[in-house]
């Protein structure tokens, strides 16, 4: 990650993005998360709201790029193995989406376990 500066350019482009997308404008906010990630290419939210306006643009190839790219960067991302999930079996490649379903559900049983552990020992 960069500077203050840095994740306040991030931020920025990235609650811009949010805006665009949650008025309907995806390719405006595909536009706003890039600016976001090259600000900060650290920023998964940014890199989050990517893959999903990508998929809501039809362009199902890169939202699978960029969510790879996320599950690359941190390999406990559930979402990112959810969101593939997702563009796989929107593109019908099942045996991949089912892969990647298994791998979210061990991610997100393995943080329950660790929260419960962190709770009995407070």
């Amino acid at each position: 990650m960069g500077n203050a500066n840095d994740l306040a350019k991030a931020e920025s482009h990235y609650y811009t993005a949010l805006d665009l997308f949650a008025s309907g404008d995806a390719e405006a906010a595909i536009a706003e998360f890039e600016a976001s990630i090259v600000a900060d290419p650290t920023f998964m939210d940014a890199r989050h709201g990517l893959s999903r306006a990508l998929q809501e643009t039809g362009n199902i190839d890169r939202a699978i790029e960029e969510a790879t790219a996320i599950a690359n960067l941190d390999s406990d991302d559930v979402l990112s193995h959810t969101s593939l999930s997702i563009l796989y079996q929107i593109k019908g490649m099942i045996a991949e989406a089912e892969a990647e379903s298994a791998k979210a559900r061990i991610l997100g049983w393995k943080y329950q376990l660790k929260e419960q552990k962190k709770n009995f020992e407070t």
